[in-house]
């Protein structure tokens, strides 16, 4: 089997001080190739770390893409790395200098000196196309190893592994099928409490089942050779069988962008008011391309959009029972005056979080729904950010469960229902 690796480059990389969404991306993407990647490592922009760096991989690893290194200022080394390793000189190669120029040009701009760099590669290399950037890309073997170069830039760093790398391993290696990943995504379930249900599952010798825990999901995975799938599938239902209601989406479309497609194919729109979410929800749900008409900021007390005439007139109308009404109430009514104010036949309301408590509204065309949950962990220990993601997901809970013909209301493990609207 051939070992994939891959090596980081950057003092900014090596220190946390961004995130290295690359190495995440080209695991995942690797691994659907059916080239899962066997190691990875991360140096800083010094010279001797990255040149013993290259010559201790091109002893064990087959493949090895190296990323980053390669801009216009001085910090940027990966090519001057790879000819001190492969002991030869750097040479200017006129077609990408060339094409730099031409790059700079079609955007009225200039060429900077420094960016003569940039066509500079080891003098056996072979050049890379970049199709979006500056940075010229290259492949080199160095011993055992067959070592790619790319740019960090993402958007660079992605096309050129799909368009030129992997096409180019295709070519050279006899790659194995891609691997068969099924995976179903859970909410409001322990980890601890799938496995004990889960765990000594009967399976073949080569699929694996696996958990990835990320509040406030957990997703089950079963990986294994695609000539298994009639083994895997068979094991896969007692899998959904666990996880039963608490399975909130299978595949790698999240929420969100599931739910998108099935409004849209129901004709159906949806409003939404928020309060201890703050708009996460309407980012996710326009995000995923979901047909949102309306998302509004609700005070504690659900007052909406109160400067607007039309809702004062409607608050006048109400003012004598929405005084007599329940919390629970109240946040229903105001989901339906949300779709009714902006023609959706859908709508989604938020409450805000209090003692470990929060409320809930759904509208539909139907009736209202309001449903008040009580966590029976202390979600308080968690960042904002991810409480927020929480009652967002609990949210869109809701409006699967109406859209699935499910009852609306259900416990989740840590989620208790401890009032509903009647």
């Amino acid at each position: 089997m051939l070992r994939v690796e891959m090596l980081c480059t950057g003092d900014e990389v090596l220190h946390g001080q961004i995130v290295d969404t690359n190495a995440a991306w080209l695991a995942n993407y690797l691994f659907e190739q059916g080239l899962p990647m066997s190691a990875r490592m991360t140096v800083g922009d010094n010279l001797s770390a990255l040149v013993a760096a290259l010559t201790e991989r091109s002893l064990r690893a087959d493949i090895l893409i190296v990323n980053g290194g390669l801009g216009p200022t001085s910090d940027d080394l990966s090519a001057l790395a790879a000819s001190t390793a492969a002991g030869e000189e750097l040479v200017e190669h006129p077609e990408w200098l060339a094409k730099i120029e031409a790059y700079f040009a079609e955007r009225g701009r200039v060429m900077a000196p420094s960016n003569r760099k940039q066509a500079l590669i080891p003098a056996n290399a072979e050049m890379i196309d970049n199709p979006v950037g500056t940075a010229c890309g290259f492949a080199l073997q160095l011993n055992r190893c067959l070592m790619f170069f790319t740019p960090g830039v993402p958007s660079e760093f992605k096309v050129m592994v799909a368009q030129e790398i992997v096409p180019r391993l295709r070519e050279r290696f006899d790659l194995p099928d891609p691997p068969l990943c099924l995976r179903l995504t859970t909410f409001g379930r322990a980890e601890s409490e799938l496995a004990s249900q889960l765990d000594g599952m009967p399976l073949p010798e080569e699929v694996v089942l696996g958990y990835r825990s990320s509040m406030p999901i957990i997703e089950l995975k079963l990986t294994g050779p695609a000539h298994e799938r009639e083994a895997m599938e068979l094991a896969w239902q007692q899998v959904r069988a666990v996880a039963g209601e608490s399975a909130i989406y299978e595949g790698t479309d999240d929420l969100p962008t599931q739910l998108a497609g099935r409004l849209r194919q129901l004709g159906l729109t949806l409003a939404i008011g928020e309060h201890f979410t703050a708009g996460l929800l309407t980012w996710q749900c326009q995000s995923a391309g979901m047909p949102v008409v309306s998302g509004e900021w609700l005070s504690s007390l659900g007052a909406g959009s109160a400067d607007k005439s039309a809702d004062r007139n409607l608050a006048g109308a109400r003012q004598s029972s929405a005084e007599e009404a329940s919390p629970l109430q109240k946040l229903a009514r105001q989901a339906q005056d949300l779709a009714a104010r902006h023609g959706a036949q859908l709508a989604l309301a938020v409450g805000n979080l209090e003692q470990e408590r929060l409320s809930l509204a759904l509208h539909t065309p139907d009736r209202s729904y309001a449903q008040t949950v009580t966590f029976t962990i202390n979600i308080q220990r968690h960042g904002l950010k991810t409480r927020q993601e929480v009652v967002s997901l609990m949210a869109l809970n809701m409006l699967r469960r109406w859209l699935n013909g499910w009852p609306v209301y259900a416990d989740h493990g840590w989620i208790r229902t401890t009032d509903t609207l009647a």
